[in-house]
């Protein structure tokens, strides 16, 4: 690639990790990227979910290309993004400015190159934490295409085949509360919910992972708690255990007179991708040629939208990185050319 076009994508990566994006809140970054598009090849449109879709050709989309604008920062953070040592440094440099710099990059390539098979990119919204794919669900109900690929930032030495689905939910556990010595004997709601937590860990289905990621609830260190919460995800490949913890959701109980109620906040559905399926054989056939490892694994991206419909979907990434999700994220800023080499391949054969 030349040096022009590798500053290119990387001025688009910082500039567009400069606009915060929140889940729920990314409107900034899909102006931006309106703007960025404007006078390339094709057609956009904010659908209703506020995704941007670019599209091109007549008909359904022969693949869809998901890359998630949103990321896991508060719109109060500051985004510091910087170059420095040989890498990208800065709040969601890879995951996701990265995927969103270079999927541009590819597809107006491929657009100028000629007229390829009908397709369309989905700048999707609320990928992470609690948007439990909302976007991404949207555009492939939408657009019905025959395959996906989502593209991440960071993953550059694996491609994920596997969909890991989830279930999140609020558990809630509420009581008269009073005074630990007057009232002494009263039922805790955080008493009780440590003990609903721990089992709901401990009771972990086959073939799956149960984590409390949050806790609240109490008024103050010498009240006995009239209410506590707690944030609980169960994450499987298999989508029959998460219908199983979504019952014992509702199965949940505790001493009177305490009461306890949970709230299913948001599922993400889980799938597999063949190992035989030709979309993987293709990304494959790539990885072989640029020597980049074949390494399949399982993870929860925007393919996870199409695999839990039946639509085929894999995940690959663009480049090599660290610190997700911390304000000291990074990413090597040579490996952007070798993860641009294989989205263009990848695309330049599944619409040839």
């Amino acid at each position: 690639m030349s040096a022009a076009r590798h500053e290119r994508i990387v001025d688009d990566l910082i500039a567009l990790a400069r606009v915060p994006a929140p889940t729920f809140s990314e409107a900034a970054r899909i102006e931006w990227l309106v703007r960025r598009l404007d006078g390339l090849p094709g057609e956009r449109s904010v659908d209703a979910a506020g995704n941007l879709i670019w599209r091109w050709g007549e008909g359904r989309p022969r693949v869809l290309v998901a890359a998630h604008v949103d990321n896991v920062f508060d719109a109060d953070v500051p985004l510091d993004v910087r170059r420095e040592g040989g890498r990208i440094v800065g709040p969601g440099v890879g995951d996701n400015a990265a995927a969103i710099a270079v999927t541009l990059d590819v597809v107006a390539g491929l657009l100028r190159e000629g007229s390829p098979a009908p397709g369309a990119v989905a700048f999707t919204v609320c990928e992470e934490g609690l948007g439990n794919l909302r976007g991404a669900m949207a555009a492939v109900e939408a657009l019905g295409p025959e395959q996906v690929v989502a593209v991440e930032g960071h993953m550059l030495d694996c491609v994920l085949v596997d969909a890991v689905g989830s279930v999140r939910a609020r558990v809630e556990v509420t009581g008269p509360g009073g005074h630990p010595w007057v009232d002494r004997g009263r039922s805790s709601a955080i008493h009780a919910l440590l003990v609903v937590g721990s089992e709901l860990v401990e009771r972990a289905p086959y073939d799956a992972v149960v984590n409390v990621g949050l806790l609240a609830g109490g008024l103050s260190v010498n009240s006995i708690a009239a209410e506590a919460s707690l944030v609980v995800e169960c994450r499987s490949l298999l989508p029959g255990v998460l219908d199983e913890f979504a019952a014992h959701l509702g199965e949940l109980a505790v001493e009177p007179p305490l009461n306890v109620s949970a709230d299913v906040l948001g599922r993400r559905p889980a799938g597999r991708l063949p190992g035989d399926h030709p979309l993987l054989g293709v990304v494959i056939g790539v990885r072989e040629e640029l020597g980049l490892p074949v390494s399949l694994e399982a993870g929860s991206t925007d393919a996870n939208a199409a695999l839990g419909v039946g639509i085929p979907a894999l995940t690959v990434g663009v480049s090599r990185g660290g610190d997700m999700h911390t304000t000291r994220e990074w990413i090597e800023e040579d490996t952007l050319d070798l993860g641009r080499e294989q989205l263009h391949r990848v695309l330049r054969r599944l619409l040839s």
